[in-house]
């Protein structure tokens, strides 16, 4: 029911012509979304490593005052 007001709003919207344009170009996003997660899988061990570990403190503050 709600995607039938979706569409109908979408309808209104944009006009019959240029819905096929729009459904197009949100399918190829998603295609590419897709494609993008299918390669985050073998990048993300080497993210994890990194965030698992803390974070280095600098030697010297520089936002500290000597006095």
């Amino acid at each position: 029911m709600h995607l039938l007001i979706i569409f109908l709003v979408a309808l209104l919207l944009f006009g019959p012509k240029k819905l096929p344009e729009l459904g197009k170009g949100i399918g190829e996003g998603f295609r590419a979304l897709k494609e993008g997660m299918k390669d985050k899988p073998a990048a993300a061990p080497a993210a994890d490593e990194q965030a698992s570990k803390p974070p280095s403190t600098p030697a010297s503050n520089s936002t500290e005052t000597k006095s």
